[in-house]
C-alpha cells in the first residue's frame, strides 16, 4: 500500500498516514489515469480507526490511503486529492456523517465519487438514511480486510470507468461542435462561391444585354426624329396636293379608297409616338440593368437606395401581375455608402420571395400587396422594410430561413440560397436582417444598414 508523509499524532505515539498540505497534486487527466490504482480517503474522528484501516489495507499495493481526522477540512482535501473512494464515518462529534455526505453530493467536484459509509451499528434505518443521502455502500466497523479491499477496488474501478466515459463524452461533444462549425464554414464558403458566380454571371449577362441593346436603341431613337420630320413633310405635301387638285382621276380615287388614306394620315403620328415610347422604355430597361448591377462602378459607392429598389422592381415587372399592388412609403434617406450591386441583389432576392408568397395558392388574402418602407432609425441607420400579404412562415422554421440551402419551396422551385446570400451581404455591410411572420398574415422582413461603412 502507498503511504504519504506520516506525522506523529499528539494524541497517540503510533504512526498513521496523514494529508500533506504543502502542495496539492496536479489535476488528473485522462492520459495519466491508472485504471488499476485506487486512492482512498478515510474521514473519521477516531485515530484508532485510521490506524486500523491503514493496517487492513497494508497488503494492497494498488491502494493509496489517506486519513482525515478533521471533517471540516474533508471537502477541501478531497478536492485536492481527487480520491476514487471515500470511507466516511456515520457518527462524528463536530459534523454528522450524513450531513457531510450531502455536502459531498452537492459539490460538483465530489458528487460522483463513490462513498462508503462506516458505522458500528447495523440498523436498517441507518442504512436507509445513508443510501437516501447518496451513499454507494455501507460497512460495519471494522470490516474483513478481504471484503474491504474488494469493495474499494470495485467502487474505484466503477468510478474510473465513469470518468473515462465522461471524458469520452465530452471529447465527442467537442468533436461534434467542431464538426458542426466546420460544416457551417463550408456551407458559408459554398454560398459565397455561389454568390460570386451568380454575380459574375449576372454581370456578364447584363454587360451583353447593355451592349447589344444600347447601340441599336440609340440608332432607332436618333432616326425616329428624322423619320418624324420626313413623314410630317410628306403629310403636308399630300394635304397640299389634295387642296390644289381636289378633282383627282378615278384610278387615284380608287387607290385612295383602297388604302384608306384618311386613316393612314390620322394613324401615322400615333405609330411614331408608340415607337418612340417603346424605345424609351427599352432605354429605361437598359439603364435599370446597369443600375442594378452597377457595371460602371467598382467597389463601394455612395448611392441612393431608392434608385436600387426601383431598378429591381422594374426588372421584376414581368412577375408583378396586375393584381399585385406595390406600395412605396419612402422616407427621407441620405446617400448610403455600400456595395450597390450586392445590395440590389438583396432587394432582388427579397422581392422575389415576396412575390412568390403573395402568389401562393394557399394565400387566402384577398389583396395581394407588397409594402416597401424606408426610414432612418434613432441610431442613424437606414431601415428598409418589406411587408407582404402572403401565406406567412411557420414559427418552427423561422430561425432556419437564413440557413444555406434551406427552402420552403417545392423541389426544383428554389435553391435555398436567396435569403442566405442576402444575410451574408447585409452582415458584410455591418448591418442586420430580421424576419417576423405569422401564418396567413404575411411576412415582414427588415434590413438595417449603417449610412457609412466602418473601415475593417
Amino acid at each position: 500500500m502507498q503511504i504519504e508523509t506520516i506525522k506523529q499524532s499528539p494524541n497517540s505515539q503510533k504512526l498513521i498516514p496523514n494529508y500533506t498540505e504543502e502542495k496539492a497534486p496536479e489535476p488528473i487527466s485522462q492520459e495519466n489515469v491508472d485504471q488499476d490504482k485506487a486512492t482512498v480517503i478515510l474521514i473519521d474522528d477516531q485515530l484508532i480507526i485510521g490506524e486500523a484501516v491503514c493496517r487492513l489495507l497494508s497488503d494492497a499495493s494498488d491502494i493509496s490511503f489517506h486519513y482525515i481526522s478533521n471533517p471540516t477540512q474533508a471537502i477541501a482535501q478531497a478536492i485536492a486529492l481527487s480520491p476514487t473512494v471515500i470511507l466516511l464515518d456515520m457518527v462524528m462529534p463536530d459534523i454528522d456523517g450524513i450531513m457531510l455526505l450531502r455536502w459531498f453530493r452537492s459539490h460538483p467536484a465530489t458528487r460522483d465519487i463513490p462513498i462508503v459509509m462506516l458505522s458500528s451499528k447495523e440498523e436498517a434505518k441507518l442504512k436507509a438514511d445513508a443510501f437516501a443521502a447518496g451513499a454507494n455502500d455501507y460497512l460495519i466497523k471494522l470490516p474483513d480486510p478481504i471484503e474491504l479491499i474488494a469493495r474499494i477496488r470495485y467502487h474505484s474501478q466503477a468510478y474510473n470507468n465513469l470518468k473515462a466515459l465522461t471524458n469520452a463524452t465530452i471529447t465527442a461533444q467537442l468533436q461534434t461542435q467542431k464538426l458542426e462549425h466546420t460544416i457551417k464554414q463550408l456551407q458559408a464558403t459554398q454560398v459565397q462561391l455561389v454568390q460570386t458566380e451568380k454575380m459574375s454571371g449576372l454581370g456578364r449577362i447584363v454587360a451583353g444585354l447593355a451592349h447589344e441593346l444600347n447601340n441599336p436603341i440609340n440608332f432607332i431613337n436618333g432616326n425616329i426624329k428624322h423619320l418624324s420630320t420626313y413623314i410630317e413633310s410628306l403629310l403636308e405635301l399630300i394635304n397640299l396636293y389634295q387642296q390644289e387638285y381636289p378633282e383627282s382621276t378615278n384610278t387615284l380615287q380608287e387607290k385612295i379608297a383602297d388604302i384608306n388614306l384618311e386613316f393612314i394620315l390620322d394613324d401615322i403620328p400615333k405609330v411614331l409616338s408608340s415607337m418612340k415610347l417603346g424605345t424609351e422604355r427599352i432605354s429605361e430597361t437598359v439603364i435599370s440593368l446597369r443600375n442594378f448591377s452597377r457595371l460602371d462602378q467598382a467597389g463601394k459607392k455612395t448611392v441612393n437606395i431608392h434608385d436600387g429598389i426601383e431598378s429591381t422592381i422594374l426588372l421584376l415587372k414581368h412577375r408583378i401581375r396586375q393584381d399585385i399592388q406595390i406600395i412605396r412609403e419612402y422616407g427621407d434617406l441620405p446617400l448610403i455608402e455600400c456595395y450597390p450591386a450586392e445590395i440590389n441583389q438583396v432587394f432582388m432576392n427579397i422581392l422575389n420571395n415576396a412575390i412568390d408568397a403573395v402568389l401562393e395558392e394557399q394565400n387566402k388574402s384577398k389583396e395581394k400587396q407588397i409594402l416597401i418602407k424606408t426610414e432612418m432609425t434613432a441610431s442613424q441607420k437606414a431601415k428598409i422594410t418589406f411587408i407582404d400579404s402572403g401565406v406567412g412562415i411557420k414559427p418552427e422554421i423561422q430561425n432556419k430561413i437564413f440557413d444555406p440551402f434551406f427552402t420552403t419551396k417545392p423541389v426544383n422551385k428554389g435553391t435555398g440560397l436567396g435569403l442566405s446570400i442576402a444575410y451574408q451581404i447585409i452582415k458584410e455591410h455591418q448591418g442586420d436582417i430580421k424576419v417576423k411572420s405569422e401564418l396567413e398574415q404575411g411576412t415582414e422582413l427588415t434590413i438595417e444598414i449603417p449610412i457609412k461603412l466602418n473601415k475593417s
